[in-house]
């Protein structure tokens, strides 16, 4: 059973993957109660869709503003080192968050402050985990690791959100914020126990505007990377608006309470959960684009299709569906930058991927939210899904036609 269990997804064989990979599992969990906690503690302080939209902004602005700079210093210092940095701040945090619901004392803005803070490490923690993969796992095993990676971050946004509805609606947010702070000393003590190569001491030569420069020009000249982090960059700014989109849709649709608020979120993770599972016993060949730009138009669609619906236990599946194929879309995009990124450069490949998956998510919170404030619900999610649609066929269409131009002869 073990035998088989290690073929099929040979990272787990691999000691340092298995240490950080278990405290993920714990983290993650937590991560996620703190999401959907914080979601609709800002909903029920104000009943205003466009405050839940400036959540967003005040959270992911950092990512916006400073990915491209967090790049740089990921490959310019040990990822280890700043993992453990960051996932103690993000601990400290929590524990902030939790004492401010007990006391009595929280405002929309006290969760707006904490939620900058919050991006502010997330910004240097998104793309150092993702650089940090390859130095866990050989090369071949890579893509076994990313897709693992993506099932437990997704059986965490179903556990997570099921788990919080139910002790929301009985103890209140602070135990939950609580909890996600416990939630990452396993991580912590994981990344302390793992053994990695020394990290070679580089002499700076460049400045940060430079290497920043130096990292895009690399992403542009490789046809597979320019092709994943575009369609990233739409997918990130257009469909991955789920904590404005489920909340109100849950809310103002389908008349539900934070029971149904959970099992929507929980129901997008477990057909995310099914994807990432799959992928991850991919572990042989490389990415294919047409499954990557296949699966964005795919979750655009169906953004449409949830409009009409007015029924929860068909509004469940089909934000399952959308689950699977969102999964799909981003361990593929992750996979395609991790395989075709020379160690050089991957912080800056990573930092950028950070910015177009959650960098954007200001741009398209406001959007959204704004939408929705104006339109509805329900129009506002099939307005984000048309308008990703039409952007991933204009990238398929440039992408077929670079392939069919004639390249130049020497």
């Amino acid at each position: 059973m073990l035998a088989r269990l290690k073929e099929t997804y040979p990272a787990l064989g691999q000691r340092n993957f298995r240490y950080f990979w278990f405290g993920q599992c714990i983290s993650l969990i937590g991560t996620w109660m703190q999401a959907t906690a914080q979601q609709w503690l800002v909903y029920t302080l104000t009943k205003s869709a466009l405050l839940l939209g400036l959540l967003g902004v005040a959270q992911f602005g950092p990512v916006m503003f400073l990915s491209l700079f967090a790049g740089v210093f990921i490959d310019r210092y040990p990822k280890k080192r700043l993992l453990i940095f960051t996932q103690i701040n993000l601990m400290l945090q929590a524990f902030i968050l939790a004492l401010l619901v007990w006391s009595g004392h929280v405002t929309y803005w006290n969760v707006f402050f904490l939620a900058i803070l919050l991006g502010l490490f997330n910004t240097f923690d998104q793309p150092t985990r993702q650089a940090f993969t390859p130095e866990l796992v050989e090369r071949k095993d890579l893509r076994s690791a990313i897709g693992l990676n993506s099932a437990i971050f997704n059986v965490a946004r179903m556990i997570g959100p099921a788990l919080s509805a139910v002790l929301m609606a009985k103890y209140g947010a602070g135990p939950l914020f609580f909890f996600n702070g416990i939630s990452f000393i396993p991580v912590i003590i994981g990344l302390y126990l793992i053994k990695t190569e020394p990290h070679e001491h580089k002499k700076v030569r460049s400045k940060v505007l430079v290497e920043i420069l130096e990292g895009l020009k690399y992403i542009r000249q490789s046809p597979p990377l320019l092709s994943a982090v575009l369609s990233t960059l739409v997918v990130g700014t257009f469909v991955m608006n789920f904590n404005i989109i489920i909340p109100l849709y849950a809310a103002e649709v389908l008349h539900q309470d934070v029971h149904g608020y959970g099992f929507l979120l929980s129901a997008t993770g477990a057909g995310s959960f099914v994807g990432a599972v799959l992928v991850a016993s991919w572990a042989k060949g490389n990415p294919k684009l047409s499954l990557l730009l296949g699966s964005a138009f795919i979750v655009s669609v169906l953004l449409i299709a949830v409009e009409p619906i007015r029924n929860f236990p068909l509004a469940a599946v089909t934000f399952m569906i959308i689950g699977f194929f969102n999964i799909l879309f981003m361990t593929t995009a992750n996979s395609t930058l991790q395989i075709n990124s020379s160690e050089q450069f991957r912080g800056r490949v990573m930092s950028v991927y950070s910015f177009a998956f959650l960098g954007t998510t200001p741009i398209g919170n406001l959007f959204a939210g704004s939408i929705m404030e104006k339109l509805g619900a329900g129009i506002g999610i099939s307005i984000c899904g048309a308008v990703s649609g039409l952007l991933i066929m204009l990238i398929v269409i440039i992408t077929l036609i670079k392939q069919r131009a004639p390249r130049p002869t020497v």
